[in-house]
Order: structure tokens, then C-alpha cells, then sequence
């Protein structure tokens, strides 16, 4: 069985040297959907952005999602008609849009998509992330019809939280792509 090509969606400001994105560039290939502004996201860009770099897939992909990354998936997901260009999707550290303190230039993005995804995902949580509480993350885990996993106190799940490699998580993200998703209830 061939590995499925990853495509690495990183956050707002992008992800630097020591984030496991990064990290999984480097070693595995992956391919980091570049986006056109990373200070003023507006959410129809990256939108179609995204769009844009899977049509250019020659098969499906896995997305390695992170922090506003991963509302970009919810977002995508809600529009596109070729959602069965994605077998799965790590969703790591999805940020809470809707607090208070949420950055003024990410204004477009305080009305998260709330609807199930319609491939395997699997939401990794941090008990410490600064920018969600973990209920926060736990509802939207539920409304994404995603797995969530608990990974205990470990910050924004970036550079900082040690992770390096973070094999763990690469194992989450292969494992999507072995499982078939039911929308049959």
C-alpha cells in the first residue's frame, strides 16, 4: 500500500522550522498549501486556495490541519463539490473563533462552520491551549463529527509543545486514510 500525499494546512502567521508541519515537509514530502496573505487571512481566499491545490492532486489526500487551519477545512468542506478529494483530516488545536480576544484581523473567520465533515477526522486537543478552552474544542469536535483525542496539557500543539517529529500524530493522520466513512446513520 503507498502512503496517501499529505497536504499540510498551517495556521494564521503560517508555521515556522520547529512545528511538526514543517518537520513532516521535510522528512515525508508533504506539500504545504501556501496561502497568499498569512496576516490578513480572509476565509474565501484560503478557501479557494485550498481548492485550487487539490484539484492539482493527481489522488486523493490526507490534510494535516492546524489551528485556523482547521476551520479552513469545516469552511472548504461546507462549499466544495469535491469533497472526495480528501480521504481525511488531522484537525490539531483549532483555535476558538468566537472568543472575545480573538485577533481583530481574523474578524471573517468568528462565524465557525458547524456541520459534520463528510470524510474521517480525528481532532487533537490540548488541555493548556491558550487560544481554546478544552470544552470549546470538545463542541467542535462534535459538530465536525470528528474523533477528538485528548493530548493533556501541551500548550498550542506547535513548536513550543515539544512535539518534534510528533509520530504520534503522523500515525493518527495515516490511519485516516485506511478508514471508510459512513454518512448512514
Amino acid at each position: 500500500m503507498t502512503e496517501s500525499k499529505v497536504l499540510t494546512l498551517p495556521g494564521w502567521l503560517n508555521s515556522g522550522p520547529g512545528h511538526w508541519q514543517t518537520r513532516w515537509e521535510a522528512a515525508f514530502g508533504d506539500e504545504r498549501v501556501e496561502q497568499h496573505d498569512w496576516l490578513q487571512p480572509l476565509r474565501g481566499d484560503w478557501i479557494a486556495r485550498l481548492e485550487e491545490v487539490l484539484l492539482q492532486q493527481p489522488a486523493p489526500v490526507l490534510l494535516a490541519a492546524h489551528s485556523l487551519g482547521c476551520h479552513l477545512v469545516a469552511a472548504w468542506a461546507a462549499h466544495s463539490t469535491n469533497l472526495q478529494r480528501v480521504l481525511g483530516a488531522l484537525l490539531v488545536a483549532p483555535p476558538d473563533v468566537q472568543q472575545l480576544d480573538f485577533p481583530p484581523q481574523l474578524h471573517r473567520w468568528a462565524k465557525p462552520v458547524l456541520q459534520p465533515l463528510p470524510f474521517p477526522a480525528k481532532l487533537v486537543a490540548s488541555r493548556s491551549d491558550p487560544f481554546a478552552s478544552y470544552a470549546a474544542t470538545s463542541q467542535l469536535a462534535d459538530a465536525w463529527g470528528a474523533e477528538l483525542v485528548d493530548i493533556g496539557a501541551r500548550g498550542h500543539v506547535n513548536a513550543e509543545s515539544g512535539l518534534g517529529d510528533w509520530p504520534q500524530g503522523r500515525a493518527w493522520l495515516l490511519a485516516l486514510g485506511g478508514q471508510r466513512h459512513s454518512t448512514e446513520s
